[in-house]
């Protein structure tokens, strides 16, 4: 009796158990497919929020090297009160007063200027190489956007897939559980019948209280699996997320052949893109350096107002205007070698690029191998899984028989019932690394936009 009392407790401390799981937290509730969780991730996920906003900062970046080349005015004004009027020594020889100094006071009290001035750059090597860097910048910060939506995607299917798998397993679980009460209830009966001895009974209801056990630590983890895809969406954790898809909506079977047929992929690969754009850059750096030996031309212009009188209120009653234009020439002659072993520098930067985009190339080819034998591997395990699953729910369900007609031992019994845990277990995790190879097959020939 004290058995099928503590099984009950069991029994309802899980019903508690995943009502509280079922329970929405304080917050809105979410009925996503994987793709909903995908778009949600695009617009709230830091990462990505934060490549869009670099994006804006490189559109203003380009605005602002383009304002470089147009005309720069600025205005001036200036109002002075001289408390103490300037003196001036001058020779007594113009007074008639040889071989001394007069002293005379020349200026008035105020005096005030207004001033615009303009200029313009007429042709500067380093400004049209700054043009289209920024340009290329700008280039740079979408490709770095596209790069964070993929690899949110990534993190977001994977997290997806891991809830999936694990409300699998807790259905694997209930299952056992199930069929696993209705033998304690049937051994415990039969003990009372005096049919079977005591170890029986202890011996499975060890493996019943075990099975509740592992089925709790499930219910845990799937809580956690939850919270951990909601973070990689940029979900608050407040709100409730209900998953729509099922595994049967994934679709495992894909054409290796025609991927590995493909042998310029690569190209599809963000990171090679990323690559082909610092190249970009480097060798923009080496233009830019190279235009250094170019001379440059400005053009200037000015325009003044002076206003001088001892009277404030007639301070702005005369004006004494000024003006001029102008062209600046700068030609670079000798800098002591510093403009060369820049450009030098510039090009070995250039040559590591180029170096570093071939090995990227061979490295992503590499990566897509990799990533095809794990896929097949994966494939070929999970399908070893599934037979061995139901050959254990077959070996189970021969010894239970086996065991009822007297014939057989509640230790086959038991060992069956562990050689189907193990199988189910082993089923668990060859699908969810099925999956996970699946997208990391996808990502590695570039397949995820």
């Amino acid at each position: 009796m004290k058995y099928l009392l503590y099984t009950a407790t069991l029994i309802c401390a899980i019903a508690l158990k995943g009502y509280a799981q079922e329970a929405p937290p304080n917050g809105q509730t979410y009925n996503f497919s994987i793709q909903d969780c995908i778009n949600y991730a695009y617009e709230h996920q830091t990462t990505v929020v934060n490549a869009g906003l670099d994006i804006k900062s490189a559109e203003y970046k380009v605005k602002e090297t383009t304002g470089i080349g147009l005309p720069q005015i600025s205005g001036s004004a200036s109002l002075q009160d001289y408390l103490k009027i300037p003196t001036t020594l001058l020779p007594g020889e113009f007074f008639g007063a040889p071989g001394t100094f007069v002293p005379v006071k020349f200026g008035v009290k105020y005096q005030s200027n207004l001033g615009l001035s303009l200029n313009q750059i007429l042709f500067n090597g380093s400004y049209l190489v700054g043009l289209k860097a920024s340009r290329t910048y700008r280039e740079l910060s979408q490709r770095n956007y596209t790069r964070s939506k993929i690899n949110t995607n990534v993190a977001v299917t994977k997290a997806y897939y891991q809830v999936l798998v694990s409300n699998e397993q807790i259905k694997l679980y209930d299952a056992n559980i199930a069929q696993l009460k209705q033998q304690v209830d049937q051994t415990v009966a039969q003990n009372k019948q005096g049919f079977v001895e005591k170890i029986d009974v202890d011996r499975i209801t060890v493996q019943y209280n075990n099975l509740v056990t592992n089925r709790e630590n499930v219910v845990r983890s799937l809580a956690l699996n939850y919270e951990m895809l909601k973070f990689q969406m940029g979900m608050p954790i407040e709100n409730s997320l209900v998953l729509t898809d099922k595994l049967s909506d994934v679709n495992l079977d894909s054409n290796v052949a025609d991927l590995s047929a493909d042998t310029s992929f690569y190209h599809n690969r963000i990171e090679y893109a990323l690559q082909e754009t610092q190249k970009k850059l480097n060798e923009l750096d080496l233009q830019n350096k190279k235009s250094n030996y170019l001379p440059s031309l400005n053009a200037s212009g000015s325009y003044a107002a002076s206003y001088q009188n001892n009277s404030f209120s007639k301070l702005y009653s005369q004006v004494f205007p000024s003006s001029y234009i102008g062209l600046t020439l700068n030609v670079p002659i000798f800098s002591g070698g510093q403009r060369l072993n820049q450009v030098r520098q510039a090009k070995i930067e250039v040559q590591k690029s180029t170096n570093e985009l071939a090995n990227l190339k061979n490295s992503i080819n590499l990566g897509a191998k990799v990533a095809t034998v794990s896929y097949i591997n994966g494939l070929q395990t999970l399908n070893n899984q599934k037979r061995n699953q139901a050959l254990a729910q077959d070996v189970l369900r021969v010894a239970k028989i086996k065991y009822q007609q007297g014939v057989g031992s509640s230790i086959e019994v038991t060992q069956a019932q562990t050689s189907l845990e193990d199988a189910d277990n082993q089923y668990i995790q060859g699908l969810y690394d099925a999956l996970v190879s699946k997208v990391d097959l996808d990502n590695a020939y570039g397949r995820i936009k």
